[in-house]
C-alpha cells in the first residue's frame, strides 16, 4: 500500500525544505571559508599551484598571494625567507578562490602578506580565519587613507600602479618582516628602502616620459578600472569598459561612450590587459572603425598580474616599466623602447 500526503501536509514539507536552503549569502561564505580552512587541511595533496614543502633549515616560511606582494616580499627578504606566491601570472585576483593546496600552503606558513583594499575579494573570509593563528598582513592597508582612490563606494585596491604608493608597501614589507625576524631587521629595513627607492625614481620617469604625449591624445582606455591611480600618478585620463572589479559587466552604453571619447580626441590606442580578456576592447576597436576612426591596440597591459616568472616584466618595477613604456609610445610620445632600465623584451616593443 503507498502512503499519500495530503496537500496541507505537502504544502508545509515544501515550505520546510524552502526554509532549511534560504541561507544567506555572508552566511554561506562563512560556512565555507570555516569548512575550508579546518576541514580540507586534512587532505593531504590536491589540484592548486601552491608548493606547500619547504626546506626546514630554519627560515622564515612566508606564503603571498599576488605577484606584486610576492615580488616585494622576495626583494625585501633576501635569503632569510622562503616565499611562496600562490596567483601566477594572467590570474585575476578579483575572482580568485583559493585551492585546497592554497590553503595548506598558507596554513604551514610562518607568515601570509597580501594586497587588501578587498583586491583578493573571495579569499578574505580564508584570510580572516587564518588571521586568527598567525600573522596575516595586509601590506596596501598601511597607505594613507587620503592617498586612496574611491569607486564603486570603496577604496580602490589597485594602489601598486603608482609607484610612489608602493614604497609605502615597500617599507611596510621589511617593518613586519624584522618585527618577525629581529636578528636580520637592519638587512630587510635596508633592502626595503633601496627598492623603495627605485620605484620612487620610476614614478619620476614615468612622468617625465607620460608628458612627451600629446596633451590631446592623453587618454588611456583599457579593459576595466584598474589604472586610476596610474593616471593621477603620471598625468593621464583613464577610463576603463568595466568597473574596478573584472566581474562587473560592461554594456553596449558604455561602449558607445568610449567611442565618442576616442573619436572626439582623435585618439588612436587603446589597450588589452593580460588578466582580462580582450573581447570588449575589441567591441571598443569595432565601433570605432564603423564611426570612419581607425584605433589601434596599443599593446598588452599588466594590471592585476605581473609577467612571467623570471622576466623583467615579472618583477614590480618591471611591470611599471612595461605599462609606461607601451602606453607612451602607442598614444604618440616618445620613451625608450627597452623601458627606463634598458631591460625589456622584445615583445614590450
Amino acid at each position: 500500500m503507498q502512503l499519500q500526503m495530503i496537500p496541507s501536509t505537502q504544502q508545509t514539507f515544501g515550505s520546510a525544505i524552502k526554509t532549511m536552503f534560504s541561507v544567506s549569502r555572508s552566511v554561506a561564505r562563512g560556512v565555507w571559508a570555516l569548512l575550508l580552512v579546518a576541514a580540507l587541511l586534512v587532505v593531504p595533496g590536491g589540484c592548486g599551484a601552491a608548493t606547500t614543502d619547504a626546506p626546514d633549515d630554519g627560515k622564515i616560511s612566508i606564503v603571498c598571494t599576488v605577484a606584486m606582494i610576492g615580488d616585494v616580499v622576495k626583494e625585501v627578504a633576501g635569503d632569510q625567507a622562503h616565499v611562496v606566491t600562490l596567483l601566477g601570472p594572467g590570474t585575476d585576483p578579483h575572482g580568485y578562490k583559493p585551492t585546497r593546496d592554497d590553503i595548506v600552503a598558507m596554513q604551514n606558513a610562518d607568515v601570509i602578506f597580501y594586497a587588501g583594499l578587498h583586491l583578493e575579494g573571495k579569499m578574505t573570509d580564508v584570510l580572516a580565519k587564518l588571521g586568527q593563528q598567525k600573522p596575516v598582513y595586509a601590506l596596501a592597508e598601511v597607505i594613507d587613507k587620503t592617498k586612496l582612490l574611491d569607486r564603486d563606494g570603496a577604496h580602490d585596491p589597485h594602489v601598486w600602479m603608482d609607484a610612489t604608493l608602493w614604497a609605502q608597501v615597500v617599507r611596510e614589507a621589511g617593518r613586519r618582516l624584522s618585527e618577525r625576524d629581529p636578528t636580520h631587521a637592519a638587512d630587510y629595513t635596508r633592502r626595503a628602502d633601496e627598492l623603495a627607492a627605485r620605484c620612487e625614481a620610476l614614478f619620476v620617469y614615468g612622468q617625465q616620459v607620460m608628458k612627451t604625449i600629446p596633451p590631446q591624445s592623453r587618454l588611456l582606455v583599457t579593459s576595466h578600472d584598474a589604472f586610476n591611480y596610474f593616471g593621477r600618478a603620471y598625468g593621464i585620463d583613464v577610463t576603463g569598459v568595466q568597473g574596478i572589479s573584472t566581474e562587473s559587466e560592461a554594456n553596449i552604453k558604455d561602449i558607445n561612450r568610449l567611442v565618442d571619447t576616442l573619436v572626439s580626441r582623435n585618439v588612436k590606442a587603446v589597450f588589452v590587459e593580460s588578466s582580462v580578456a580582450p573581447k570588449n576592447v575589441q567591441a571598443i576597436v569595432e565601433g570605432a572603425k564603423s564611426r570612419g576612426h581607425d584605433v589601434n591596440v596599443g599593446g598588452e597591459l599588466f594590471s592585476d598580474a605581473m609577467g612571467a616568472g623570471g622576466t623583467y616584466e615579472g618583477t614590480y618595477i618591471g611591470m611599471i616599466d612595461h605599462n609606461i613604456t607601451i602606453v607612451v609610445n602607442a598614444l604618440g610620445g616618445q620613451a625608450p623602447t627597452q623601458g627606463w632600465q634598458g631591460k625589456l623584451s622584445t615583445k614590450s616593443k
